[in-house]
């Protein structure tokens, strides 16, 4: 976080949220998205208006918002409004990238099933019975993996933090 006495080069940060953005869509993020993320991820506070999200990215109004109504879809950002205020503000989660994967764990189990119902339909001796089976398989032990992953992250945060 930056104090008072802390200077941070800002044409620098400008050129980093660039950066950043440009290697999240290369990856396959939406460009727009990409670079609301990174100007997110580059505020001490990790929460801004539209209106600032804009006027940093020199972009439309309704380019923000399209960027983060995707964000929010997607489980990057959260949409909050101070009591009083009437401009949204848009946040990064506190344990983002735990909460992202924790989304992205109920779309794996969703297609996890579709590839078991798809099994039942076409037969599960048939090539592509045993294809969806071989998918639903993977996606299981994925999930497994994933959930032992999530614990040991916490485990090693907490004992990074305490």
């Amino acid at each position: 976080m930056t104090t008072p006495d802390t200077k941070r080069d800002e044409d620098a940060v400008r050129r980093y949220v660039e950066s950043l953005g440009l290697v999240l869509s290369q990856i396959g993020m939406q460009r727009m998205p990409a670079r609301v993320f990174a100007a997110l991820m580059t505020t001490d506070e990790g929460r801004l208006t539209a209106a600032d999200l804009a006027s940093q990215l020199q972009v439309s109004p309704a380019a923000v918002s399209g960027a983060v109504r995707y964000l929010e879809q997607i489980g990057l950002v959260a949409k909050e409004r101070e009591p009083g205020e009437r401009r949204d503000h848009y946040r990064l989660y506190d344990d983002l990238w735990y909460a992202t994967f924790m989304k992205r764990d109920r779309m794996i189990i969703m297609w996890r099933d579709a590839a078991e119902n798809g099994i039942d339909a076409l037969g599960a001796d048939t090539p592509s019975g045993k294809r969806l089976a071989e998918m639903r398989d993977f996606l299981s032990f994925m999930l497994g993996e994933l959930n032992n992953m999530y614990e040991r992250w916490h485990q090693l945060r907490e004992e990074k933090n305490a």
